[in-house]
């Protein structure tokens, strides 16, 4: 009576258990046995394999469930005796590179994210620092040992503080022995993200469109020009991301009625600007030896926004004619 009022009294579903139940718990044993010594085969050679163990090999344990029908294979691979021991997942493989984990910054620069472009011939390394959004972009004409060595190193001197963490998807051109040498000799910790957690890597994929894909576009690039890219990126590129293109950057996380979290981007400068500002409530030296605030002053304020941004586009309709239109001899 209490629980029909307080609703809830429900009626319990009636289950008929089948008193002709021709193959046993034993049989589905032997067929699950079968499956995990084959990897399970479709059902017609298995049944084969069944009837073979009777017929061919005398096992008589077998004589029962070698009768059983080919389509009735399926059916016994969904009874509970059979599905409680046998698990037909994916085999991994695991790799001794990088740590699967979220990268953790600590509030300080020097937790890159990394990730490539690829646009035809070339390929576009980006890094990311996640508290300052400090970017540094490469280009290289091929992923391999001979390309990428040299410019994982041209793209982690480029950063003016010290590098203590990079971070990338599971792509086989950052998981391998290579990059795990070089980032052993620097002494950098490399993790990598976590499987179906986008959002590990989420702050360089978006500047992959907002920044490689909306000045570079889409369109096909020789990997001859790849030095020449370099080149661009290096002098003129980087500095113009880093000096004089503001960011967003996260002040407060809110949540409404319904738990769902909203975001709120309540400060707005440059990188670099944001490097001073961690320094200043940190109080922390984490710049490079060859790298000093007076140096960095310097390059922001020898030009304007407006006037580093002219000048980038004048290179870069230089550097676009060079590689659409090249100069004939």
């Amino acid at each position: 009576m209490k629980r029909a009022v307080l609703g809830k009294l429900v009626r319990k579903i009636y289950h008929r258990e089948n008193p002709n139940r021709i193959y046993t718990s034993g049989d589905v044993k032997l067929l699950e046995k079968t499956d995990e010594l084959h990897l399970r085969l479709n059902a017609t050679a298995t049944h084969e394999i069944l009837r073979r163990e009777w017929e061919v090999f005398g096992h008589q344990e077998y004589h029962h469930i070698a009768g059983v029908s080919i389509s009735h294979i399926n059916n016994l691979r969904h009874h509970p005796v059979y599905v409680n021991s046998w698990v037909n997942g994916t085999k991994p493989r695991a790799i001794a590179i990088g740590t699967t984990k979220p990268p953790e910054p600590n509030n300080l620069p020097g937790a890159i994210r990394i990730d490539t472009v690829h646009q035809r011939d070339v390929f576009h390394i980006n890094a990311v620092d996640e508290i300052t959004q400090w970017e540094i972009v490469v280009c290289v004409p091929v992923i391999a040992e001979s390309c990428m060595k040299p410019a994982l190193k041209i793209l982690i001197d480029q950063f003016p503080f010290v590098v203590f963490n990079f971070h990338s998807d599971r792509g086989g051109e950052f998981i391998n022995y290579t990059v795990e040498a070089i980032l052993n000799r620097l002494l950098i910790k490399h993790t990598k993200s976590r499987s179906r957690h986008c959002n590990d890597n989420a702050l360089v994929e978006t500047k992959n469109g907002s920044v490689i894909r909306k000045n570079m576009g889409y369109v096909h690039i020789n990997q001859e020009k790849a030095d020449e890219i370099n080149a661009y990126y290096t002098q003129w590129f980087n500095p113009y991301l880093n000096f004089h293109r503001p960011c967003l950057y996260l002040t407060e996380t809110k949540r409404d009625e319904q738990n769902r979290e909203r975001r709120v981007y309540g400060e707005v400068m440059v990188p670099y600007d944001k490097l001073k500002q961690v320094y200043r409530e940190t109080k922390r030296n984490f710049l490079t030896p060859s790298t000093s605030w007076g140096k960095l002053d310097t390059i922001a304020q020898q030009y304007s926004d407006n006037e580093f941004a002219e000048k980038v586009r004048n290179e870069e309709r230089k550097l676009f004619n060079k590689i659409f239109w090249p100069q004939k001899p």
